[in-house]
């Protein structure tokens, strides 16, 4: 019953207003889905919350603690690795702050699990823009700055920086996670770019975004800045880079 091929990895930082209501709701789904949240030494006591759930949920929550904010990208690296030491077949990225909806989890999945993607995207431009309660200027900052890093880099999404994101196992176990460059959101953008250079299939799923209600948020303008400079920076390096490729699967002969 507890068991999984799905595991949710969720980055962690003074998140207590929230934390106990999204691991509730990702559980909550029909499908199974475990839990990995990786904390990045809370001072309000989020990981304290995790560890005394993981009394309710010992085999499907789990938690990785560092010390102090280190970034989000070494975050999700760090939770990529743990979940590669397991026995996972898909790995998703998503914030804590309800601003992805649990409830995509499972179209994403399908989408790598039965329909032929190896990266699922949360998009929120494939149907227009589908932001709730962010200011005009965030919104137009966004939705350009993926304007910009499609052009740049040639990949055929709209969400270039989308931050929900599922990964079939192959495509970590491929992209050499040890050479992933970016701490902050501009490591979005290098997931996205890498694993589109290694020969893996994109495929963006629409979701509503809904900006944060409880908390801070952690996004600033040079967040945004940084994953625009960096964006130059991977198109310069992938020049001088060997991409490994994405294994072809033999055909059988019946």
């Amino acid at each position: 019953m507890n068991k999984s091929d799905s595991i949710v990895i969720i980055p962690t930082y003074n998140e207590k207003e929230n934390i106990e209501n999204i691991i509730r709701a990702v559980f909550g789904l029909e499908k199974v889905f475990h839990i990995l949240i990786i904390d990045d030494g809370s001072p309000d006591g989020t990981a304290a919350i995790v560890k005394r759930m993981q009394e309710e949920f010992p085999e499907r929550l789990f938690i990785v603690e560092r010390s102090g904010k280190q970034g989000l990208g070494t975050a999700y690296i760090r939770g990529f690795q743990w979940a590669l030491e397991h026995t996972y077949g898909y790995i998703f990225e998503m914030d804590a702050d309800f601003s992805h909806n649990p409830n995509d989890l499972i179209p994403l999945y399908e989408a790598c699990a039965l329909k032929g993607a190896d990266v699922a995207i949360g998009s929120r431009y494939i149907d227009g823009v589908n932001v709730v309660n962010w200011p005009l200027g965030r919104v137009l900052m966004s939705y350009f700055a993926s304007m910009y890093v499609r052009i740049v880099t040639g990949m055929k999404i709209k969400d270039t920086t989308a931050g929900f994101k599922c990964y079939r196992r192959e495509v970590l176990e491929t992209i050499e996670l040890e050479k992933i460059h970016f701490k902050g959101y501009a490591f979005q953008v290098e997931m996205k770019f890498t694993a589109y250079k290694c020969g893996f299939t994109l495929a963006e799923v629409p979701i509503i975004f809904v900006n944060r209600v409880l908390g801070v948020s952690k996004m600033n303008s040079s967040i945004f800045g940084e994953a625009l400079f960096g964006v130059l920076k991977l198109k310069w390096w992938s020049f001088f880079r060997k991409y490994p490729q994405k294994q072809k699967k033999a055909i059988e002969n019946v």
